[in-house]
């Protein structure tokens, strides 16, 4: 019970990785709010299993691309839980198009959610935490992509090592008040729009590309955010972990065939 008794706030918890991490920060003791944008049912079902499990919790909808929205999801949060110990912004979209094909709007919108939405999130959060005067706990998800090139993926990578350098930035700013914050790059973490967006999608073809052998799951990033949320790693402070099984690790030239035995 790495988290017994601990106020959470998962964002973009109706599915996927979201959902994953709020539903083991639940087993780990935690009292959790879950907001969502479109996955309703995903994030009531999870509300559910959370209060089998004996803790408090609730679904919020939240457009977290408008910044009134996100001051008033802390808000409530905040309310519903009594404080506030560990916000982990998991919330944001990704797009799969040619560079030369994207346009304004679709730049717009990844900045939008996947920066500004964790951005102000994470400031009324840290604002909250001061306040309580007994720090907390700032978790970003981003992605292997702010660390690799991958085609198609420009805006999205992007943002994604966007968020990386401000959580290095604003780790160093709030540690005096003893608010840690830390980054979690997934790598190939099976979600439902790998179903929907990837052509003859296999977990099996896919997890041969990846050194350990096997695709990850949500609870894979689950655990390792409890871990970081907990006191267990208080001494971690402005770093992003990566989770992907040894996906960076391994050579572009083996991927492509080349060194293979």
């Amino acid at each position: 019970m790495l988290l017994e008794g601990k106020r959470v706030l998962v964002t973009g918890a109706g599915i996927g990785i979201g959902r994953g991490i709020a539903l083991e920060m639940a087993r780990q003791g935690a009292d959790v709010v879950l907001s969502y944008y479109r996955s309703e049912e995903g994030a009531q079902s999870a509300v559910e299993e959370i209060l089998a499990l004996g803790h408090r919790a609730v679904a919020m909808h939240a457009d977290l691309s408008q910044v009134p929205e996100c001051f008033r999801l802390v808000g409530e949060a905040v309310e519903f839980l009594g404080g506030l110990d560990v916000l982990v912004n998991n919330a944001g979209v990704t797009l799969f198009k040619p560079f030369e094909e994207v346009t304004e709007a679709d730049f717009d919108f990844l900045y939008g959610l996947n920066i500004r939405g964790q951005f102000f999130c994470a400031q009324r959060a840290a604002r909250v935490m001061r306040e309580q005067g007994n720090g907390g706990v700032i978790i970003n998800i981003l992605s292997v992509h702010a660390l690799a090139g991958f085609p198609g993926v420009s805006v999205y990578s992007g943002t994604k090592g966007a968020i990386m350098a401000w959580t290095r930035a604003l780790a160093v700013e709030l540690a005096p008040y003893r608010i840690r914050v830390l980054g979690i790059a997934p790598g190939a973490i099976e979600v439902p729009r790998y179903y929907t967006e990837i052509k003859d999608y296999s977990a099996e073809r896919m997890g041969k590309a990846i050194p350990w052998g096997r695709v990850g799951y949500p609870e894979d990033i689950g655990k390792v955010c409890a871990f970081l949320a907990s006191e267990q790693a208080d001494y971690i402070v402005g770093e992003t972990v990566v989770v992907d099984g040894g996906l960076l690790a391994r050579m572009a030239f083996f991927m492509e065939g080349f060194g293979e035995t």
